[in-house]
């Protein structure tokens, strides 16, 4: 590790070792059918999503879209109705994860801030390639402007959105679809955790964060990029497939929460600078000695721990004003 590179957190590096032990078990990613391939993941994550808080109430759901029905769960601290709500997106890439593998940090989510969380199980690429996760994104929070708030007890005007890698990139992307449609006030902040903005990653974040062992390498982003857009959409710029590409006037809110030892935390840097520039409130917080996906290791980090505390107390107040 050069001598500009951060040092990873101890706590952190503990958990990125375990992580590459786990990966370690099966065979190379690459070369397994994708179901197969997320089966893994999701053994391989288990161990992170276990104890937590306990709800008052969780729930599943299947929600209407124009292009075939969405799975949500609701976590409920115990919240009187109607209450404030964070739509929740996992990562994974576009490709891999679930609302299982993002069990425990949607309940730390909400019983830290005091408010409902809906974690959102959107079709994973490439069989449903872009835009379809988007169109049901964007469908959902039009129905919870709807009928959708009154029969899962939740405000309609008090809504937030984020989510985490991948997450963060539907989250922005859904965020520019309803301004440009005339209803940028259907969301009141975006919670945006080292989000995969755009697909490039310059030499120097490569050199310094990626490589043989990282949690998250540049070949991988190539790959989940072109799994979710296909070959012949991945080299034309689309803001709603790649935000950092994107007009960002007239946006939400936001918290970002950066890994400074993340492949990705230049995106994160360049779109909070973008976003300022553009007239947006954003809010970065670097988190020093973390890397991409720190979040899950809550159970052994505490600058995990801190990370969802900032990011619940700032959904809160959003969600307040």
């Amino acid at each position: 590790m050069s001598l500009d590179t951060p040092e990873l957190d101890p706590e952190i590096s503990l958990f990125a070792r375990q992580l590459s032990a786990a990966w370690a078990e099966y065979p190379p990613f690459a070369s397994l059918p994708i179901n197969e391939a997320r089966a893994i993941a999701e053994k391989v994550r288990a161990p992170w999503r276990a104890s937590g808080p306990v709800m008052a109430r969780t729930t599943e759901h299947m929600i209407p879209t124009t292009t075939g029905d969405l799975r949500v769960r609701l976590y409920d601290p115990g919240l009187p109705s109607p209450a404030p709500l964070l739509i929740y997106l996992h990562g994974g890439g576009f490709v891999l994860f679930s609302i299982d593998t993002h069990d425990r940090l949607m309940r730390e989510y909400a019983a830290a801030g005091g408010f409902a969380v809906l974690g959102v199980d959107y079709p994973l690429s490439p069989e449903a390639r872009y835009p379809k996760a988007l169109d049901q994104i964007v469908d959902l929070v039009e129905w919870l402007n709807g009928e959708g708030a009154q029969s899962l007890g939740i405000d309609p005007e008090r809504i937030a959105i984020g989510g985490d890698s991948a997450g963060a990139n539907l989250s922005m992307a859904t965020a520019l679809r309803l301004r440009d449609r005339g209803r940028g006030d259907r969301l009141k902040g975006l919670l945006l955790n080292y989000g995969a903005f755009g697909q490039a990653c310059s030499d120097e974040a490569e050199a310094r964060f990626g490589g043989e062992g990282a949690v998250l390498q540049r070949a991988e982003m190539d790959h989940y990029f072109t799994s979710y857009l296909g070959e012949d959409l991945v080299h034309r710029p689309d803001p709603y497939a790649m935000p950092i590409l994107a007009d960002l006037r007239d946006l939400p809110p936001a918290f970002l929460a950066i890994p400074d030892c993340d492949l990705l935390a230049e995106q994160s840097h360049e779109m909070a600078r973008r976003m300022k520039d553009a007239g947006v409130a954003a809010t970065p917080v670097v988190y020093r000695g973390a890397t991409h996906s720190f979040l899950e290791a809550m159970s052994v980090a505490e600058v995990a721990r801190r990370a969802i505390r900032d990011g619940a107390e700032w959904v809160k107040a959003a969600l307040e004003r």
